[in-house]
């Protein structure tokens, strides 16, 4: 199968916030293989190459867009291959697998690392290019390599040492912009079913409980400074339940963007501007995105 280059994506269609203009175009990769084409097909459709997942960690502008929309296909099952430490199984997986599609897979054969994950939506390859995690779980804390394409490059393999992790943060060596991860080696741990369950259970209440895990969001806005939480910083300087628009930040936690119907880019770059510019005064910290942004 050779890569399909689409008609450009509305943005607004394919993200969780429901926000973003009209890409240049789509360039779909159904195998790991497809992507050698991808230098030549970049060339052809012209603008700033984006890698999309599944849309759950990103903040797209409004009207027409310079960028070419990378995306990856569902891929195959999982697979265990060899390799791994005593203890330790490791997963082979296509970056386009959806994130929950694996933890539930994983659960199923008992295999432990990612049930603090349960409940974060998008592709495991965005997972691991973001470094998701929550509750003391993250993507850098089982990844043992990846297979990824770079336009200086083309597909090669980044083992142990050729990559860098970090709260939020994942970095291939020597390799600065654009890069697609197409699959990726995890190494997990060998447990039963029922914790790995468990586990997974345990975390999606949490969330429940916390965090508006069924609305329009782009998951946490901010990263949190060390040492402090964003979403306090936030609370504090006021912007739990602040609204422009049809944007809010959740009055169940002020660090998630919430589009209650209607809400518009400009209204979402307007409410975290504000929001920064009230939390620098009042605290002297600066908020860093977590969320990213396309323009």
């Amino acid at each position: 199968m050779a890569l399909e280059i689409l008609d450009g994506p509305v943005l607004a269609k394919r993200t969780t916030l429901g926000l973003g203009g009209t890409a240049l175009a789509e360039i779909r990769a159904g195998r790991h293989d497809d992507l050698e084409g991808l230098a030549e097909a970049l060339d052809r459709v012209g603008g700033r190459p984006l890698a999309l997942g599944g849309g759950s960690n990103l903040l797209a502008a409004d009207g027409e867009l310079d960028v070419a929309v990378v995306t990856l296909a569902r891929g195959d099952e999982p697979e265990i291959v060899a390799g791994a430490a005593h203890g330790l199984v490791r997963v082979r997986v296509f970056g386009g697998c959806g994130l929950q599609r694996l933890v539930a897979w994983c659960a199923k054969r008992g295999l432990a690392g990612l049930g603090g994950l349960v409940g974060i939506p998008g592709t495991v390859g965005g997972a691991v290019a973001g470094n998701a995690g929550s509750f003391g779980r993250d993507m850098a804390g089982v990844t043992a390599g990846v297979w990824a394409f770079t336009p200086q490059k083309g597909i090669g393999f980044f083992g142990p040492g050729e990559f860098s992790t970090g709260y939020r943060h994942f970095a291939l060596a020597n390799v600065e912009g654009f890069f697609m991860i197409s699959q990726v080696l995890l190494d997990l741990e060998a447990a039963t079913p029922e914790s790995v369950l468990a586990e997974g259970k345990n975390a999606l209440e949490r969330k429940r409980a916390t965090q508006p895990i069924t609305a329009a969001t782009a998951g946490c806005v901010f990263k949190n400074p060390e040492g402090q939480s964003a979403g306090r910083l936030l609370d504090l300087a006021g912007f739990r339940g602040r609204r422009l628009g049809g944007m809010e930040f959740s009055a169940m936690h002020a660090n998630f963007l919430v589009n209650r119907g209607g809400g518009t880019s400009e209204q979402a770059f307007a409410l975290i501007e504000a929001a920064r510019q009230a939390v620098f005064s009042m605290f002297g910290t600066k908020l860093e995105l977590e969320v990213r942004v396309a323009t």
